[in-house]
């Protein structure tokens, strides 16, 4: 094949191939990246369907590495990371060391010298953000405590790796087993102690000009372009902010791209205008993720498994088991509750994209064999593979709660102290205490109508029992959670989760405990809303879904027609009729021609009518 189309070629093969297996992967009920794994396997040059030379993706794998982290600093402000730090210091630091350590004895015990040792434990030491964004992106945990926790310790950990990279090629003569003599020792250590100054220096110099000048010009520029009016404009200023600073933090700081694309992100989080700047950089983040999957599938040679296959197993289950039960131990010896460092400690037993980079440096330094980088990889696919399902389960687990802590849950909800609480009887159950949660449960207060909140966050349960109102902790799709709510004598279900699926489940359980209980269901997209509207029309008490973008759109007509001289009654006549009509695609002069638009009219709609905006990010 061409040089100047092999890129091309192995970016459109990887991606049609993660397409296909993502896909079954969900079906199998396993996360996508499985798919993009073995896609990887699949046109690898060890598979006999060889179709590119996983060289080719390397660069474009790291930027989407670089892109992720961009997505996650706008996720995680550096207010965020400053609120964790008294834990996610001591324990990601305390953790690379302690399983660095215990690898390296492993290592060595094997009959590996100790440089190839070393490696192998920085290599296993650390997590892999990919994996973990990924992951708590599928369960619409980013923003939750245990996500910005994850999130916190795996910056730690990639910060310590920014030192041992600079540092290892310093010791690397060492390792190999060179001679120093005993007059040269003050020198040797004087020149192993200064890079590692030097590596701090530059880095804590880098954060410091984030912090005091990049959180003030980065979004200062940005809602300047913002305010130009061109989308493309904006899109090339967020990812050249992105990227631009991941440069300036590579070339000139001597940290890595990824970490300096966080920064970039976390400073325009700070701004007005971070919700765009992250939908614009969504659809391409997500590209070059899966290419990074890609690329790590591509390294991996099957033939490890069976050459090594003993030695494979032990590094698993020290990534999977080893390095969870100490993160686990870490966070309870720091004060974390059973909940968050089970979820966390499953989240982290894994490992990827800075393992890679340190095994390859070790084999450029000559501390490591490809064999012993093929050991590393192998060990990788596995645990990526299987760090989804151990992920989910400990949730699960995690959110069952034990004997004594349903007991208080149930005393804490149903009773004040020494006052017993009657049972409620016509109340509303409200499912989430979010933004649209708070609107409703103010409502009503304001309306004197009774509610129980339904939440999962520890936070926001303490909060509203220290105010006096009944609060639930739990998962909602959960019948026992229902119940302590009373839903079976409620008279109305509010459901303001996000998630889709999630809704559907919670409504059913509801139902099934209370048939004649009234729905009011939050939805966003036409499709959710369809769903619902055929759901709750079969016998029951009836409800209603409410589609939010629609709703606003409902609302700014409402206001357009009374400034442009209709009465409020008049108005209300118009939003109505409208609101009676079925939500049809967004109408655009484009889509005139099209068969959606004529399947439109030939059902009898009129052929020009105002349809609710999109579910589509940055969009309003």
């Amino acid at each position: 094949m061409p040089h100047d189309s092999a890129l091309i070629a192995t970016v459109a093969v990887g991606l049609a191939v993660a397409f296909a297996l993502g896909l079954v992967a969900t079906r199998l009920g396993l996360p996508p990246l499985v798919g993009y794994l073995v896609a990887g396997i699949a046109v690898a040059p060890f598979a006999p369907a060889y179709v590119a030379e996983s060289g080719f993706t390397s660069q474009a794998a790291e930027l989407g590495v670089v892109l992720l982290m961009f997505g996650v600093g706008l996720h995680f402000s550096l207010s965020d990371l400053a609120a964790v730090r008294r834990i996610v210091v001591p324990g990601a630091i305390m953790q690379t060391l302690v399983t660095g350590l215990f690898v390296a004895l492993l290592g060595h015990g094997w009959g590996w010298s100790w440089g190839s040792s070393l490696v192998m434990g920085l290599a296993l030491g650390i997590a892999s953000t990919v994996v973990l964004l990924k992951g708590l992106e599928q369960r619409d945990s980013l923003d939750s405590p245990e996500g910005r926790l994850g999130v916190g310790w795996l910056v730690v950990e990639d910060l310590t790796m920014v030192v041992a990279l600079v540092l290892l090629p310093a010791v690397a003569p060492a390792l190999r087993g060179a001679a120093i003599d005993s007059a040269s020792d003050a020198a040797g250590t004087a020149a192993l102690a200064l890079p590692v100054a030097i590596a701090m220096g530059k880095i804590a110099l880098f954060v410091a000009l984030m912090v005091f000048v990049g959180r003030r010009v980065v979004p200062w520029l940005l809602e300047r372009v913002a305010r130009v009016g061109s989308r493309e404009l904006f899109t090339l200023a967020v990812l050249g902010t992105a990227l631009g600073v991941g440069a300036v933090a590579a070339q000139f700081f001597g940290v890595s791209f990824a970490l300096g694309a966080f920064f970039a992100g976390a400073v325009i989080s700070e701004s007005e205008v971070s919700q765009r700047a992250a939908a614009e950089a969504l659809p391409m983040r997500d590209t070059f993720a899966v290419i990074f999957f890609v690329s790590v599938g591509m390294l991996f040679d099957p033939t490890v498994l069976v050459r090594d296959t003993s030695r494979v197993l032990a590094l698993v289950a020290v990534i999977v088991l080893w390095k969870s039960a100490l993160a686990f131990a870490l966070l309870r010896i720091l004060n974390q509750s059973r909940r968050t460092s089970l979820v966390v400690a499953a989240a982290l037993g894994q490992i990827g994209e800075f393992s890679f980079v340190v095994a390859a440096l070790g084999v450029s330094l000559g501390l490591f064999s490809s064999e012993q980088q093929g050991l590393v990889i192998a060990a990788a696919l596995i645990a990526i593979t299987v760090n989804g399902p151990i992920v989910s389960a400990a949730t699960r687990i995690a959110r069952r709660p034990r004997k004594q802590e349903e007991v208080a849950l149930r005393r804490a909800v149903d009773a004040e102290p020494g006052t017993p609480r009657p049972p409620l009887v016509g109340h509303v159950v409200l499912i989430g205490h979010g933004r649209v949660g708070t609107t409703v449960a103010e409502a009503l207060t304001r309306a004197g109508q009774r509610y129980v909140v339904v939440e999962e966050q520890e936070r926001i349960i303490g909060g509203l029992r220290k105010r006096g109102e009944r609060a639930i902790m739990g998962d909602a799709t959960r019948a026992e959670v229902l119940e302590r709510a009373d839903v079976a004598s409620a008279r109305l279900l509010v459901v303001t989760a996000p998630e889709p699926f999630r809704a559907r489940r919670i409504v059913e359980v509801a139902r099934e405990a209370n048939p004649a209980i009234a729905v009011a269901v939050r939805t966003h997209s036409a499709a959710e809303q369809a769903f619902f509207e055929q759901y709750l029309a079969a016998p029951g008490a009836g409800g209603r879904a409410v589609y939010s973008e629609r709703e606003a759109a409902l609302s700014l007509a409402h206001y357009a027609l009374q400034t442009l001289g209709s009465t409020d009654d008049e108005a209300d006549v118009v939003i109505d009729a409208m609101r009676g009509v079925s939500t049809s695609p967004t109408e655009m002069f484009t889509s005139l021609s099209t068969q959606e638009y004529q399947s439109l009219t030939r059902t009898g709609r009129p052929s020009v009518s105002v349809s609710a905006m999109p579910n589509e990010p940055g969009r309003d």
